[in-house]
């Protein structure tokens, strides 16, 4: 089942339309909401938990409308915000375990939770500190934990790399990976980062201008129609490009020892079509791949 089912789905913020009659299942795993700035995915996050009234349509989240059941949602959804979120004067412990009894959960439960999920983000020593003494790196792993300590059938992450130095954003990435492919939590990453959600998402929806502009598996979008194939010789050999043609095989891309072909065929067919050329005429093979667009590429053509 879709993690949220949205349809016909409208904001308005006075005269300026956020989110325009859109329409989307978010699928379960992780998913990443792609859109350069202004194209409506916090607004969309806001709507899901129940923070924004829409002018019309409808969503569903886990099962529930958010129109009726948005206190219970907020209390099976986990949220990390872009913006900073903590409470002066509170330790990072009690700042969590507070998060955790909004949620619902009894105090000593919170308090043992908050710890639990204070070591799992890299802030177990750091644990009785104030968070406003934190560092930018580990305000966003603070962030991160007062979101999983409920522990969350879905959980939504705004910006989740905002400000982060290139270690502190491989360690994130770690992180958000860890929790959607090792714990089994649903993750909506919304970022305009292509990299950040290409290392860590399956999934992505893109949005501008409040509309739905591309849905799909990373890999599906990545494909190219044809199935054309690269491969990389020892060395250049214009024998083997000539014999490639010969079957019937058009090249796309010639540079120095660099082919792209594109044959007729099931790729496995077009594998041994092209082995037999490099056999014939001794081109040595160092590299075989089916070919395919960068995910820069496919979003670049989603939002045209």
């Amino acid at each position: 089942m879709p993690v949220a089912e949205i349809r016909n789905l409208t904001v308005r913020y006075g005269n300026f339309v956020a989110l325009n009659n859109l329409s989307v299942d978010i699928p379960e795993g992780c998913v990443g909401l792609l859109g350069p700035n202004g194209a409506g995915k916090t607004t969309l996050i806001k709507t899901l938990l129940g923070f924004i009234t829409p002018a019309s349509g409808s969503a569903r989240v886990l099962g529930m409308d958010i129109a009726s059941k948005d206190r219970s949602i907020r209390q099976k959804l986990g949220l990390m915000p872009e913006q900073d979120c903590h409470i002066p004067g509170m330790t990072a412990v009690m700042f969590v375990a507070y998060a955790g009894e909004l949620a619902g959960m009894p105090k000593e439960q919170a308090l043992r939770r908050a710890h639990e999920v204070l070591e799992y983000c890299g802030l177990g020593e750091a644990r009785y500190r104030n968070v406003e003494t934190y560092s930018t790196g580990m305000r966003q792993r603070i962030k991160l934990a007062q979101a999983l300590v409920h522990g969350p059938k879905l959980l939504l992450l705004d910006e989740p790399t905002n400000g982060l130095d290139p270690a502190g954003r491989e360690e994130m990435l770690d992180l958000v990976r860890s929790i959607s492919h090792g714990k089994g939590v649903n993750v909506l990453v919304s970022s305009h980062l292509l990299p950040d959600i290409e290392r860590v998402c399956d999934h992505i929806v893109v949005v501008m201008g409040g509309q739905l502009r591309e849905v799909g598996s990373i890999a599906d979008l990545k494909r190219i129609e044809g199935h054309p194939v690269d491969i990389e010789l020892r060395e250049p050999n214009a024998d083997f490009v000539e014999a490639v043609r010969r079957a019937g095989g058009a090249v796309l891309v010639d540079k120095a020892y660099q082919y792209r072909f594109q044959l007729p065929g099931t790729p496995d067919e077009v594998c041994r079509t092209l082995m037999k050329c490099a056999r014939e005429t001794g081109a040595q093979v160092r590299g075989f791949a089916l070919a395919e667009r960068s995910l820069e590429q496919a979003f670049l053509e989603a939002i045209r």
